[in-house]
């Protein structure tokens, strides 16, 4: 009797804590056949997604493990990409020798960035996420400053197919047709027609390889113990200050790599709004994975993009099928995006405060346990 209940309370356990996935599986499994797409189409999708998608999100998970909660900054690493592949494009250096060379240069913007947003936040302790969330916006501001006035007069633009028709200032779209897909087209096979971009999965396991050994690293370590308790940490020698910039430096650089593998899928951005929305997309997908605030994996990511980019796929064709509208689809993955990222938050916030209210309990019952033993 007793092993049935336990098993019982294990399931319900199971369901509860991988609840969001849960809800996206069973999504799914609605609208896939809804939307009337075969299973090659869906599986080619799925996998360029993949590939698009998934460095971007591994950008997130070290500033998880610091303690630093969900990094909306990862944004700045992206306007880093950016510039890097601007410059490319007007150098006219195309394919991965182009590629590397934007990789390079996105390099110092990113640290740079970096180490502003993680001093900033350092300032900010417990308030990480929304501190990074306007450190974005502040830093688009910078960015559009960069873009649309310094480069031409300041930054030499040599190509006039970039600059705006006034002589200086990035065009709305630059584009990338030249190196598009050079990364997935590089080692590309065909498995049942379904194209598998072999170099960008070797890049995205070389990301997942180095999170796994820089965990087990000294510094990986230092960062998991001030991600548990900053306080204990300090107390260890640990300097949790620096650690915690550390964490927002390799953050920014691998979410500026992401972004350019990101963009050289799609083969050409809108220079003004191309990373307003990977933060929040990138976010909510690893959630959607069943990672929460204090705690992601890398299995995290890999449920998470293909859940969350499948409810992309299909969701508008879907809703045209329902509704007879197929922005119902689009309308419903933006909310679903927004809606999975609040719950994550309230859920966070409930569990800090039903903790440091044990925590509270625990310290006055010490102390009612000392002064009976003083009496």
């Amino acid at each position: 009797m007793n092993n049935l209940l336990n098993k019982k309370v294990s399931v319900l356990d199971l369901i509860r804590n991988n609840s969001v996935p849960l809800m996206f599986i069973l999504i799914c499994a609605i609208f896939i056949p809804l939307s009337g797409f075969s299973g090659s189409y869906l599986l080619n999708e799925i996998m360029t997604r993949l590939g698009r998608n998934a460095f971007l999100i591994l950008s997130l998970l070290i500033p998880i493990m610091a303690g630093m909660g969900l990094n909306f900054g990862m944004t700045l690493g992206a306007m880093a990409g950016e510039i890097g592949l601007i410059l490319v494009a007007d150098w006219q250096i195309w394919g991965i020798p182009g590629l590397i060379l934007a990789a390079i240069i996105s390099i110092p913007i990113s640290i740079l960035l970096g180490l502003m947003c993680g001093k900033l936040l350092n300032r900010a302790k417990g308030r990480e996420m929304i501190t990074s969330y306007i450190i974005s916006f502040f830093v688009n501001g910078l960015y559009q400053l960069v873009v649309l006035y310094m480069m031409g007069p300041i930054i030499p633009i040599a190509h006039n197919t970039l600059k705006l028709p006034r002589g200086y200032g990035i065009r709305n779209t630059v584009s990338l047709l030249p190196m598009r897909q050079s990364i997935d087209n590089a080692l590309a096979i065909y498995v049942g027609g379904v194209k598998i971009p072999v170099l960008t999965l070797i890049i995205i396991a070389l990301a997942c390889l180095f999170i796994i050994w820089f965990r087990k690293t000294k510094l990986g370590q230092d960062m998991r113990a001030v991600g548990q308790d900053m306080e204990v940490a300090r107390d260890a020698g640990i300097n949790v200050e620096r650690t915690r910039i550390i964490s927002m430096v390799i953050s920014t650089v691998f979410a500026g790599f992401g972004m350019i593998i990101y963009l050289q899928n799609l083969g050409n951005f809108p220079t003004y709004s191309a990373h307003t929305n990977v933060g929040m997309f990138c976010i909510a997908a690893l959630l959607v994975g069943g990672a929460s605030v204090e705690k992601a994996s890398i299995g995290n990511v890999f449920l998470g993009v293909i859940l969350f980019h499948t409810m992309f796929i299909v969701a508008p064709s879907a809703g045209t099928k329902i509704a007879g509208d197929s922005m119902i689809g689009e309308y419903f993955r933006v909310f679903v995006s927004y809606a999975v990222i609040t719950v994550a938050l309230v859920m966070y916030e409930a569990k800090k405060r039903k903790s440091q209210s044990l925590m509270g309990q625990m310290l006055a019952q010490a102390q009612k346990d000392e002064e009976g033993k003083a009496e």
